[in-house]
């Protein structure tokens, strides 16, 4: 099995786990402090993913650096993946939860990478027209690439509109050259 299908139905777990034990909120939050120290030590994503560091070191290193930090019921859920030999995924885990919280709750990830960095109100406005045509709630993420020349690019899930002069430009280009 894959290892996405693996933290995938790790994720799909900790979630039920969670919202049977009301505290899905919390748990995302604790997920999303996990990711964040993930992302930022090496060291500890390298520890984790390490086959010869045994399991009782890696339950060690993490009950002392989140035990007093976290819900009980993800230092529980970190012990059972350490123990069943599937820390080197804890990160992929992790972040898979954050998709399938966001997907229980009717949140949608969308972002928009633009040529210059736009208003707030331009944000605002973007987020009320992708929160409308999708119906659910939206987080959206902006980005700078002056290589667009002009415009921006949204994408929501699987889907991508693409009103930036660089996109025009290029399909000028394909159409010349077809």
């Amino acid at each position: 099995m894959s290892e996405f299908k693996v933290a995938s139905r790790y994720a799909k777990a900790l979630l039920d786990l969670s919202i049977e034990q009301h505290s899905t909120d919390q748990v995302k939050q604790n997920i999303e402090q996990f990711i964040a120290v993930l992302k930022g030590n090496a060291q500890l994503q390298a520890v984790l993913k390490n086959p010869i560091i045994n399991q009782d070191k890696k339950n060690n290193i993490l009950s002392i650096l989140f035990k007093d930090k976290f819900d009980k019921t993800v230092i529980g859920f970190f012990n059972i993946m350490v123990n069943k030999g599937r820390a080197d995924i804890l990160f992929g885990t992790a972040q898979e939860f954050i998709s399938v919280y966001n997907e229980y709750k009717g949140i949608v990830h969308a972002k928009v990478v633009s040529a210059v960095a736009l208003s707030d109100e331009n944000l605002h406005a973007l987020k009320q027209l992708i929160k409308t045509s999708t119906g659910h709630e939206v987080l959206l993420e902006n980005t700078v690439d002056p290589e667009l020349i002009g415009g921006f690019v949204v994408t929501v899930g699987d889907r991508q509109v693409d009103v930036s002069l660089l996109g025009r430009l290029n399909k000028l280009d394909r159409a010349f050259h077809a």
